[in-house]
């Protein structure tokens, strides 16, 4: 994993990516549906400012941050709608100015954690490196929602290195959102990344190998496009199978997204 200074440096300036999508978007715009069923632009940008505060109260705050998370008990579904109805009651400049607040001081929060501490997180305790990956690929997915409901395109950056080794981390959420029991064999990944260098995570001697652009492959990992719209190959069974189910969060697969249903902007 890269050194957590690192992460946080491309933490923030994704954070001013995706605040930068909607900074000069009208009201209308803002009430526009993103492909996320159900979810508008206030709404996906009021679940990451939730999401920012969770971040920032679990290494700043940790009793706050217990007291959040046990409020919510085993709804913790209910606690993300709760949250999109109180951040995005506010009017939409008020609400990017919590999300940019909320996001800049997580990224403070999380960089003042001393070295070697973990800090509280939904399941267990987490390195702060890997709760700031976490908050990359949330700002990844989450964005690619706003941007594909604003008609946006998204200059792809090696930022997308943190999600890669963040997805790789968590192979096995699809297995478990699947009902399914992961496989001993390890991956290997072998990406491209969009400054054309190649990307290499995990054993050369496995024979279960996921090769192709890691822009497509975070798009599949976040689930915001349909593996047969995306330039990814397998070799091996089980890479094959995981392309089906592959997921770089915890809980629900969801609904995905429908081959074809995006036009091919990304290459």
């Amino acid at each position: 994993m890269t050194a957590l200074n690192d992460v946080l440096k491309d933490l923030a300036a994704d954070i001013d990516e995706v605040a930068g999508l909607v900074a000069d978007i009208d009201d209308a715009a803002w009430n526009t549906a993103t492909p996320a069923p159900g979810w508008t632009v206030a709404d996906q940008i009021a679940h990451l400012t939730f999401i920012f505060e969770l971040a920032r109260s679990a290494a700043a705050e940790p009793e706050k941050f217990k007291a959040i998370t046990a409020s919510a008990g085993a709804d913790f579904d209910g606690a993300v709608d709760a949250a999109l109805k109180q951040f995005n009651a506010f009017p939409p400049p008020q609400l990017l100015g919590r999300f940019r607040a909320l996001g800049d001081a997580s990224v403070d929060a999380l960089g003042a954690v001393p070295e070697g501490q973990v800090v509280p997180w939904l399941v267990n305790p987490l390195p702060p490196v890997v709760l700031a990956c976490a908050g990359i690929m949330e700002l990844f997915g989450h964005g690619q929602d706003i941007a594909d409901a604003l008609g946006v395109r998204r200059e792809p950056t090696d930022r997308l290195l943190h999600l890669v080794n963040f997805a790789a981390l968590t192979r096995d959420f699809g297995y478990e959102a699947h009902g399914l029991t992961p496989p001993a064999a390890q991956f290997r990944y072998e990406l491209t990344a969009p400054s054309g260098a190649v990307w290499t995570v995990g054993p050369e001697d496995t024979d279960q190998v996921i090769s192709g652009p890691a822009h497509d492959f975070c798009l599949l990992v976040t689930r915001r496009r349909h593996r047969d719209d995306l330039a990814l190959t397998a070799t091996g069974t089980h890479a094959e199978q995981w392309l089906d189910i592959a997921q770089a969060y915890r809980g629900p697969h969801g609904e995905g997204r429908e081959a074809g249903q995006f036009a091919d902007t990304e290459r």
